[in-house]
């Protein structure tokens, strides 16, 4: 898996590539990553990658020429059967939002080429011509795509054979299909008591059926406070049981 970033900051990635768990898929090369940074594309002493847009407005707009260069290299560098070759991804608010199951695509495909857009944004005759996915953190705006583009990255690579300490981690995370696309339960751990908290007796009891049905109770109790339309696509699914539903009626009425 290779995945190769366009971007005018290539600066911004070193310490998310050398650090956490995921870093190393990086250092090993499992998931490759290369940064490509348009301005050593550009022609001219200073280099310039953007320009004032036609018709006027604020702020800048990235050039079609430097980006088109630097795809040519990237392209080449890959050395792909035109055929085969892998997207040409960019950030953008008007891209489909980032969620599970497309960071399950993702993770079982070859990479992509992941274009980090800055200013007011790229000269639309690059994105017409090359773009082949559009993608969206939600809705607000960032300054550029770079943070975009590590939230894609951490999320594919965690999914990587061996990339974590447990491999059956993140089966029980949440959105995962294991817990049917709802939200995981909490967590404890050591000490026991802290500040006259106690963790759930259940937890410490040692009889793993009932501390999975108490899980799973708390996850149906999250995901209905906070996230009622992951509830209702699981229902829609068929993937909540008469008990599920039954705890849900509880807690319906406490609500």
């Amino acid at each position: 898996m290779r995945f190769d970033i366009i971007t005018l900051f290539p600066e911004l990635f070193a310490p998310f590539l050398a650090s956490g768990v995921t870093r190393r898929a990086y250092s090993t090369g499992q998931v490759a990553v290369r940064l490509w940074n348009p301005r050593d594309y550009a022609q001219g002493n200073y280099r310039r990658v953007d320009d004032r847009p036609f018709g006027g407005g604020p702020g800048m707009v990235m050039m079609v020429e430097p980006l088109q260069a630097c795809l040519d290299a990237i392209r080449a560098d890959r050395a792909e059967d035109p055929a085969e070759q892998v997207p040409l991804v960019l950030f953008s608010p008007i891209g489909k939002k980032l969620d599970h199951p497309s960071v399950e695509q993702w993770a079982q495909s070859p990479g992509a080429i992941l274009l980090c857009g800055r200013y007011e944004g790229i000269d639309q005759r690059f994105i017409d011509t090359h773009v082949n996915a559009q993608i969206s953190l939600g809705d607000f705006v960032l300054s550029g795509g770079e943070i975009a583009a590590m939230a894609l990255l951490d999320a594919v690579t965690r999914l990587q054979p061996g990339v974590l300490n447990d491999e059956g981690s993140h089966q029980l995370d949440s959105f995962n299909p294991s817990l049917n696309g709802l939200l995981d339960c909490p967590h404890y751990t050591r000490p026991e008591v802290w500040q006259g908290q106690e963790v759930p007796a259940v937890l410490i009891s040692g009889h793993h059926a009932h501390i999975e049905r108490w899980r799973r109770d708390q996850s149906l109790e999250i995901t209905a406070r906070n996230r009622p339309d992951l509830l209702a696509q699981a229902r829609e699914g068929g993937h909540l049981t008469r008990k599920d539903e039954a705890v849900l009626a509880k807690i319906a009425d406490g609500l």
